[in-house]
């Protein structure tokens, strides 16, 4: 039975004034605990978001607050004075004793963020302006954080975006098939197999490191409700040292085809190519000043690479019985790599066009 959590005496130990009215649950997220607290401040309800860290998945929570917390004061300090200030980065609310987070004492780390307001996040893209604006703000974010001081960011899941040791863990499984499923997947396994040298060429291509969101799905950024701007990028748990181009390879897989994730009629996976035209416009408006040479010309081949790697998790799981992912039918995990795989292919038969289109801009 899932342990209940004492809101009003949690929230007292953050730097929140006036009276708890109440705490709901909040958002589509799969990993952490997320709520929304109305607080009665003066006769005004305010909300705030409230955390509880997945530290199944986060082993060190006190180090990824720390990251953070270094980020967010970073952009803090950089948009200070502009317009919205408030709501363009999301804002820490210290506890009383003074830390970025909470301990209970069952011991989960809670933190509280001020609520933005008149934005929202939304699942699924709905137009290529949409894309637009939601690459710039993604771009815009690597570029903030590109002279963030030392030290270097915490691994807050080492070699998360590593796809030869993915691909390697796949290799793993393909010979435990500690499920027996290796039968029902064949054509899966095949298809990683003859895909396997693509797996080095960003980590070979010498490109710089850079401070990376690393989960850049389009429900990562609020659009403003009036004006439809991309306005704050949220979910900053594996924002670490990585590659620019593995958030911009996100962006593809999750923006540009219309399928779900596990969408089963594979026919309706398709790499859209005005909605690639619209990230990589909207990336390169923002990000454009700051990246390498190397960087821009692999922008095409990212969007395949991250797909790739994605589809080789999916099958991965499904070949060791599902333990990573959570699933909610037979064959889920392989539903999902076949759908990557799929979109992988609709990329490969665009590619040429893709490439030119970013050598022309």
């Amino acid at each position: 039975m899932k342990r209940r959590h004492d809101f009003p005496a949690l929230v007292r130990h953050f730097q929140i004034h006036g009276e708890l009215l109440s705490v709901e649950p909040y958002g589509s997220g799969h990993i952490n605990d997320t709520y929304c607290a109305i607080f009665d401040q003066s006769g005004t309800p305010v909300r705030y978001v409230l955390q509880r860290i997945n530290h199944h998945i986060f082993k060190n929570p006190v180090a990824l607050m720390e990251n953070v917390e270094r980020v967010t004061s970073h952009i803090g300090k950089k948009l200070a004075g502009a317009a919205d200030f408030g709501r363009r980065v999301l804002t820490l609310i210290a506890t009383r004793a003074g830390r970025p987070y909470h301990r209970d004492e069952q011991g989960n780390h809670w933190r509280a963020y001020h609520f933005i307001e008149k934005a929202r996040s939304y699942e699924a893209v709905e137009s290529t302006q949409q894309a637009f604006e939601a690459a710039k703000a993604f771009g815009h974010f690597q570029k903030l954080l590109a002279d963030l001081p030392a030290p270097r960011l915490h691994d807050t899941i080492p070699d998360f975006h590593h796809t030869p040791k993915r691909f390697g863990m796949l290799e793993t499984a393909i010979a435990a098939d500690a499920a027996n499923r290796a039968r029902w997947a064949k054509a899966e396994i095949e298809f990683a197999l003859r895909h396997k040298s693509i797996s080095g060429v960003l980590l070979e291509a010498g490109l710089p490191e850079r401070v990376a969101h690393n989960d850049t799905k389009f429900n990562n950024v609020m659009l403003d409700d009036t004006t439809g701007e991309g306005i704050c990028v949220i979910d900053l748990d594996t924002v670490m040292p990585g590659l620019a181009l593995y958030d911009f390879g996100d962006m593809v897989r999750t923006a540009t085809s219309p399928a779900k994730e596990d969408e089963r009629d594979l026919t309706k996976v398709e790499m859209q190519f005005p909605m690639f035209e619209a990230l990589v416009r909207g990336y390169l408006a923002s990000a454009a000043a700051f990246l390498t040479k190397g960087e821009k010309q692999q922008l095409a081949f990212s969007g395949k690479l991250i797909t790739f790697e994605i589809g080789i998790r999916f099958l991965t799981d499904y070949l060791a019985g599902d333990t990573y992912f959570k699933v909610h039918r037979e064959g889920h995990n392989l539903d999902r790599c076949r759908t990557q795989f799929k979109l992988v292919e609709s990329i490969e038969q665009q590619e040429g066009k893709m490439n030119k289109l970013v050598e022309g801009l």
